[in-house]
């Protein structure tokens, strides 16, 4: 696993993005409707991107075919982050994330839906998502690139960037600000756990905020 990914991990959402707000980099918070599907669970990782196209009447076999070569292609050891550009079928489901789990994907978030919840709550493989739906992609939608920039929300995210989501959201880490950012995260993370055990001793919070900076 990258290393950046372990540091990473241990880590929380929130003050993940505290830290890139006080860098100038704000616009890196996915909308609040994409959420684990096993709610607590946690997700780092460096990322890898699919775009997709959604348009009824296409020829079935191709379009699992081409979510077959996806399947593929999914590099292990990342996170796959799909903008679908469509709400009316699931990107994620059983076999899928079985595939997935057996390769090495970390996780797999979607700015659409996923189906055969219970199976995949069942094999806990990482999915945050917008919702739930049982229809598939059958004739519907294909890939049309991989490994190239998305956009979910407004924020740009490039292959190779890093994602922390967890119970408070998903944040988008830029790869060139990445080892910087979890740096400074991992300090501002001691920092409050000496602020929060002297507010815990009875420290009243202006004190407190003067003293460590952080609340």
């Amino acid at each position: 696993m990258n290393s950046l990914t372990k540091r990473l991990e241990r880590l929380y959402a929130s003050a993940v993005y505290d830290t890139l707000r006080s860098m100038g980099h704000d616009n890196c918070v996915l909308p609040p409707g994409i959420a684990a599907l096993i709610p607590g669970q946690k997700l780092a990782g460096e990322i890898f991107t699919i775009d997709g196209h959604f348009e009824v009447g296409q020829d079935a076999n191709k379009t699992l075919l081409e979510w077959s070569t996806v399947l593929s292609k999914a590099p292990s050891g990342k996170v796959l982050i799909c903008q679908p550009n469509t709400h009316e079928v699931a990107l994620m489901g059983e076999l899928s994330s079985e595939v997935l789990k057996r390769k090495g994907v970390l996780g797999y978030i979607v700015d659409g839906a996923s189906r055969d919840v219970s199976f995949l709550l069942e094999n806990e493989f990482p999915t945050f998502c917008r919702f739930n739906t049982p229809k598939d992609i059958v004739g519907r939608w294909v890939a049309k690139s991989m490994g190239e920039p998305i956009e979910i929300g407004g924020v740009r995210i490039v292959s190779g960037d890093f994602v922390l989501a967890d119970i408070d959201g998903v944040v988008i880490i830029p790869s060139s600000v990445a080892d910087e950012v979890i740096t400074a995260t991992e300090v501002k993370a001691s920092t409050e756990t000496e602020m929060r055990t002297a507010l815990m001793n009875g420290m009243d919070p202006v004190d407190a905020y003067k003293k460590y900076g952080v609340f």
